[in-house]
């Protein structure tokens, strides 16, 4: 009787070596793919648009506020390095060589300043032109010092001057169209917007960056918030069970990309999160007429650190130069202001998200440790 031998696995031999073009690029680290070019640069830009834009406009509402003109100033220099620093934020999580990534400064500078209201969208495209050309001859020459930065420089600001009016120019547009359109159809609007940007908020793609692109604020901004917060705190209260106080912490106050991976198993469990924000989205544009005339960026924030409830309060107050250019006017918020605030940022998202989720656990859609999540 013969014994069954297993097979002998084919030896795949030795890895071919990349050459010419390949081998070159490998080598500089040029990896054109959808994690490094969308999810890492764009998460970037956000990174950078919190360290200046955003804390800048806290720093100088805090200052209108109290009456410190001191915080003014301060807030001043955050919001004008807004543009270097997205640049350079996006050209880190590029892993851009030393040269490369502090030349970024004045790429973004003028990327920023040259796009206009869709300043943002601008930097993102133009920093990746930057890094690349910079990336391409990074430590091939024995006068890296000069040839890099020049490079690197040389190229960014020169596609800025090109590439950065058309962009800013289309995203504004875009931007006004999405606004216009709430405005005028806040049901439907306010319907689509808070889904989309709800949906968009766990994923890599980044939320804020997208709003910041768009320059979202009004009634639109607020739709934008309404479907972000109900995400946020919709995963938070839909996994209590399975999260606790740490969990609704993290997730309410944190992010809802916690989630991301009991997603990706389940999506199922994105349902009441969605339902929440296509309800919070209406009573957001149409009951409460909540505007968000902050930073763009804070409309799609939700209530991660509170950044978007802040957005909020600063936009009553001080608006922001998006907000004054689609027309909108500083106000004295009254009651029903501040009711809306509380109600779409936490009332709805929460109590939406946890009957939902309970009525899908009492039929078995839903079960126990599918939100589970390691905080």
């Amino acid at each position: 009787m013969s014994e069954n031998k297993p097979e002998k696995k084919k030896d795949p031999g030795p890895e071919k070596e990349l050459t010419g073009v390949r081998a070159f690029l490998k080598k500089q680290d040029i990896n054109p793919t959808w994690q490094r070019l969308g999810i890492e640069a764009l998460g970037g830009m956000a990174h950078g648009l919190f360290a200046s834009l955003l804390i800048g406009t806290i720093i100088n509402t805090l200052g209108n506020l109290l009456g410190i003109p001191y915080l003014n100033e301060i807030g001043a220099f955050a919001t004008a390095g807004t543009g270097a620093a997205m640049a350079v934020s996006i050209a880190y999580n590029m892993k851009a060589p030393t040269f490369v990534l502090y030349s970024t400064v004045a790429v973004g500078m003028a990327a920023n300043s040259l796009g206009g209201a869709g300043g943002p969208l601008a930097v993102y495209f133009i920093t990746l032109i930057a890094v690349f050309a910079g990336k391409l001859v990074s430590k091939v020459t024995p006068i890296d010092l000069i040839v890099t930065p020049f490079v690197t420089i040389f190229v960014g600001v020169s596609a800025a001057f090109f590439l950065a009016p058309p962009i800013g120019k289309a995203a504004a547009a875009i931007g006004y169209a999405v606004m216009w359109a709430t405005e005028l159809q806040p049901l439907i609007m306010g319907i689509l917007v808070s889904g989309i940007m709800g949906i968009v908020l766990p994923l890599p793609i980044s939320s804020a960056a997208l709003a910041a692109s768009l320059g979202l604020v009004g009634l639109a901004g607020g739709a934008a918030h309404a479907g972000c917060a109900a995400h946020m705190v919709g995963f938070a209260v839909a996994s209590y069970r399975e999260n606790k106080v740490g969990g609704l912490a993290a997730q309410g106050l944190g992010t809802s990309m916690l989630q991301v991976p009991n997603l990706l198993q389940k999506p199922i469990l994105w349902i009441p999160a969605v339902a929440a924000s296509i309800v919070n989205g209406p009573l957001a544009t149409m009951v409460f007429k909540l505007r968000q005339n902050g930073p763009p960026i804070s409309s799609g924030m939700g209530t991660s650190g509170l950044v978007g409830p802040i957005g909020i309060v600063t936009g009553w107050y001080t608006p922001s130069e998006r907000a004054l250019d689609f027309g909108e006017v500083a106000k004295a918020p009254g009651v029903m202001d501040w009711a809306g605030l509380i109600v779409i940022s936490v009332v709805i998202p929460a109590l939406v998200a946890w009957i939902v989720s309970e009525i899908m656990r009492k039929k078995g859609a839903i079960t126990l440790g599918d939100y589970k999540i390691d905080v």
